[in-house]
């Protein structure tokens, strides 16, 4: 069988991104599932192989992925050349590197648009680094949303057997409980329900967590579940969607990890967020559902603070691989 076709945007040039690529493209593991073509700066990757304790691998620059041999020690590498690197500086801001990260992903996209790859797994970006060198878009949702025309992509984190939606990402606290609505609820599990499908799982119901503490006891503290969750979810199963909710969030997700539910619906950022990232912060990886191309990612920052020291971990990077490895196949058949 054909391994699987993942780019990877070698991510802000200044961060880890670097040193994560090239760890997870030394490991043996990932050599043996996947073929992964980098995106981003060969002088950028050959300044980072000079950090402390890195592997030193053969780069093999090349047009199109097509190109790419795929050979244990070896990067398959698309050279933008798109970093001055007598002005580049390791762990800090620069709109220089904003620009660069912006570009690799741009490319990334559009081979995957372009159906020249199978999937893209992206590395970490600075928000203020993008903005410094005015790209003109929040983060890498946002950024996909656009080069793909697609509209409020879903957000899936995945870390062993559990899967997280989002109601809502980066919005206050006070508004993402205000977005608690039963239409956007109902527009939500349909979407998750679709997006699930194409990723190859069609068993098992989606649990909907609680807002308030124990789903607000009957409206006794807060009404968002009476009013919102509850009409929502009796819609949802007279529409034939298998549905439970609202759960209580402090034991919803521990029911989904031991599978009871093949999903879960967080009603605000922080509540999946936590819930994934205690149960396994470098394995939770997270999947931008609801658009033609399959993404996965890494769910860390750009860690400008160890950058450049050689000790950042790959495992995050290998996870999110692995998982575009994994969901490809169906993805595509979808």
């Amino acid at each position: 069988m054909t391994r699987p076709l993942i780019a990877i945007p070698l991510g802000d040039p200044a961060g880890i991104g670097p040193e994560i690529v090239i760890k997870t493209l030394a490991d043996e593991t990932t050599q043996n599932t996947a073929r992964c073509v980098v995106v981003g700066s060969r002088k950028v990757i050959e300044h980072a192989m000079t950090y402390p304790g890195m592997p030193t691998l053969k780069i093999h620059t090349i047009d199109t992925p097509q190109e790419g041999e795929y050979l244990p020690g070896t990067i398959e590498l698309i050279d933008l050349d798109n970093v001055d690197m007598e002005r580049f500086e390791v762990g800090k801001v620069s709109g220089m590197c904003g620009r660069a990260a912006y570009a690799y992903i741009a490319r990334s996209i559009e081979l995957a648009n372009e159906r020249l790859v199978d999937a893209v797994s992206t590395t970490p970006i600075n928000k203020e680094s993008l903005k410094e060198g005015g790209v003109n878009f929040i983060g890498h949702t946002e950024i996909f949303s656009a080069l793909t025309h697609s509209n409020d992509p879903l957000t899936l984190f995945e870390v062993r057997n559990l899967r997280v939606f989002f109601l809502s990402r980066h919005v206050s606290l006070r508004k993402a409980c205000d977005m608690v609505t039963r239409e956007r609820i109902i527009d939500y599990v349909v979407r998750c329900t679709q997006a699930l499908r194409k990723l190859g799982i069609t068993e098992g119901t989606m649990a909907i967590a609680g807002l308030n503490p124990h789903s607000g006891e009957h409206g006794l503290f807060g009404d968002e579940e009476v009013k919102a969750v509850f009409p929502a979810v009796e819609e949802l199963k007279k529409m034939g969607y298998q549905v439970e909710g609202p759960i209580g969030a402090d034991s919803v997700f521990h029911q989904a990890l031991h599978g009871k539910y093949n999903s879960v619906l967080s009603l605000y950022h922080d509540q999946g967020h936590i819930a994934t990232k205690t149960l396994d912060f470098e394995r939770t990886i997270s999947i931008t559902a609801g658009m033609p191309i399959l993404r996965t990612s890494v769910d860390h920052g750009t860690a400008f603070d160890i950058a450049g020291k050689g000790i950042a971990s790959p495992v995050s990077m290998m996870e999110a691989v692995r998982l575009g490895v994994k969901y490809a196949p169906a993805f595509l058949r979808g």
